[in-house]
């Protein structure tokens, strides 16, 4: 099972603890990483390969979820802007990664794709370090 498809199969039985909320398209989750703290994605329900793929009633709810996360984030962390990408290049199930970008962003950086910080290094979720804010997120977004 591809990880997109995966994830969705552990949100629905409960047991996949990045889970924020369910929204109408999919999935509400923290992203596994937080050096942007606030990173988010949604990960469409029923998994599907792309947004071409969905109608167009599906499409339009997908991109109003994933901006209802950018406006959620916005509200808990004061983040400066969003950044929404929908790649699916390395993982080809339709999912949209929210970023918080910061005006406290090193300047080589806060003008560049999110891919060029190093994922290698950056500081993981965890329920102490993230909790707070994942429950914002929540609260924000029920």
């Amino acid at each position: 099972m591809a990880l997109i498809a995966e994830r969705v199969s552990l949100a629905r039985a409960g047991r996949n603890d990045k889970v924020i909320h369910r929204m109408s398209s999919g999935w509400a989750v923290i992203g596994d990483v937080q050096f942007l703290p606030g990173y988010c994605l949604l990960l469409a329900d029923p998994v599907v390969a792309s947004l071409n793929d969905l109608g167009a009633e599906a499409r339009q709810q997908f991109l109003r979820d994933m901006t209802a996360i950018g406006d959620a984030i916005l509200a808990a962390t004061g983040a400066e802007r969003i950044n929404y990408e929908i790649l699916g290049n390395s993982e080809p199930e339709l999912h949209a990664h929210v970023f918080a970008r910061y005006t406290w962003e090193a300047q080589d950086l806060r003008r560049k794709p999110v891919w060029f910080y190093d994922w290698e290094t950056a500081p993981p979720y965890s329920p102490q370090a993230h909790g707070v804010l994942k429950a914002r997120l929540r609260e924000l977004l029920s």
